[in-house]
């Protein structure tokens, strides 16, 4: 069985080898072929995962649970006036809860945080902007950055240190004319020092940590145990005659996953851990629906992309395969009609040109494996001599287009040479098939 086929592949590489040219210029065809599919999935794999991965900073594995006011609210009379007083909310034991059941391995970081609207003082100036009170991965979280000092830390809450960091327009206008750091700002009664200052940045919606727009600019950075013992759950507010109150521990506690094919799957799991301590269902776990679709679509465009590229190469070099051995079955009509006279039965002759054809085109797709692994090189040399070469065009371009590197996938070179192999056997029977058929009357009397 194995001795036909080896008298068969070395027949085929003898009958190339009469031309040398010719299979060369077939063998370079099916390579540059082979080479394009896979840098060109190599590419596209690239890009894909840049775009996944600023989609994944956007927050698609961040799930959302925030504290939500219960319709059913208790109150009381109080005086001429009116006053009620209301506790909702998730609880710090709550926060433990979802880290210490959630399955080991699953959740990437959890922050929690509280959010209260407060008057801001610096000597006669005074406004009004939003205490967060955060633990220090806040920061990487809502993809803040700092302009000046430094942004919360651990040794910052333990124990509680009154300081702060300020927002970009909160700190221009409680300090218009001065570096606000080593300063201090008043809130409530009590004076927190300034250690660092955050970059002015547009508002966002629904991105990052946050649930709806935020506009970060008036925030002030606290820490979590620092605004649990000095501010308090409890707020009062006052409003014509009447004194509202709550009492709320946490306004959110933000998750986020290694892998956002586990966010619905852990929200659920989050969900059935709070109903329980919850019947008010005075919370919300909320999950970035529109950003995992739009992940979800674009790696669907991106695998439809590659499958285009695939198929054309396929066509490409199937085209040039078939061109070449239909002229090689013209050249040897006369051989074809003298093996026939002797005997050789259709089956041969197909097997003798398929096998030429998938000599030609497996060992233009092994050379084309090869070459496809120089795409990072390659890649890397083209950027740096655009960089010698046309060095402001290149600053100009985005931070993402400069770090953007090529990613071989591994199925790409499995499919490369299946798709070689399959381009010999599917664009050479044709021709084979023409040669097998051929009256061998007529094969002897071609000139």
């Amino acid at each position: 069985m194995i001795r036909p086929v080896l008298i068969t592949l070395r027949l085929a590489v003898y009958s190339l080898l009469l031309h040398k040219l010719r299979t060369g210029l077939a063998v370079v065809g099916i390579l540059i072929g082979i080479m394009a599919v896979i840098w060109l999935v190599a590419m596209g794999q690239g890009v894909s995962y840049q775009a996944q991965k600023q989609i994944e900073d956007l927050g698609a594995r961040n799930i959302i649970v925030r504290s939500v006011k219960p319709s059913d609210q208790g109150s009381t009379a109080s005086g001429g006036g009116r006053s009620f007083f209301l506790e909702y909310g998730l609880l710090r034991d709550d926060f433990q809860r979802i880290v210490t059941n959630i399955p080991q391995g699953v959740i990437e970081q959890a922050v929690p945080l509280r959010e209260i609207r407060k008057e801001l003082r610096r000597d006669d100036r005074t406004i009004e902007g939003r205490v967060v009170g955060c633990t220090p991965e806040y920061f990487v979280l809502n993809n803040l950055q700092m302009e000046r000092g430094r942004f919360l830390e651990d040794r910052d809450g333990q124990p509680p240190d009154n300081v702060c960091v300020l927002a970009a327009t909160a700190a221009e206008k409680l300090f218009p004319l001065e570096n606000p750091l080593g300063k201090s700002i008043q809130i409530d009664r009590d004076f927190y020092v300034v250690i660092g200052q955050t970059i002015r940045r547009d508002p966002t919606a629904a991105i990052g940590g946050s649930l709806d727009s935020q506009d970060y600019n008036l925030d002030v950075y606290i820490p979590l145990e620092t605004q649990r013992w000095r501010i308090g759950d409890m707020v009062f507010t006052s409003r014509s005659g009447s004194r509202e109150g709550e009492i709320v521990q946490l306004s959110q506690i933000t998750l986020t996953v290694v892998d956002k094919d586990l966010v619905y799957e852990t929200a659920g799991i989050i969900r059935a851990l709070l109903d329980k301590y919850h019947p008010k269902q005075d919370f919300g776990v909320v999950v970035p629906q529109e950003l995992l679709r739009q992940a979800k679509l674009i790696e669907m465009m991106f695998n439809l992309l590659l499958v285009i590229i695939a198929g054309i190469s396929l066509i490409v070099g199937g085209i040039g395969i078939m061109n070449i051995m239909l002229a090689t079955v013209t050249e040897r009509t006369r051989e074809i009609g003298i093996r026939r006279a002797l005997g050789a039965k259709r089956r041969a002759i197909i097997q003798q040109f398929l096998a030429e054809s998938v000599v030609l085109t497996g060992v233009g797709g092994l050379l084309g494996v090869g070459c496809g692994f120089l795409v990072g090189p390659a890649v890397r040399t083209v950027r740096d001599l655009a960089q010698r070469l046309f060095p402001d065009m290149m600053s100009a371009l985005p931070p993402v287009i400069m770090e953007l590197q090529p990613r071989i996938a591994w199925w790409s070179i499995i499919a490369s040479l299946i798709i070689s192999i399959g381009v010999g056997v599917i664009f050479g029977l044709y021709p084979a098939m023409r040669a097998a058929y051929m009256d061998p009357i007529e094969a002897l009397r071609h000139e």
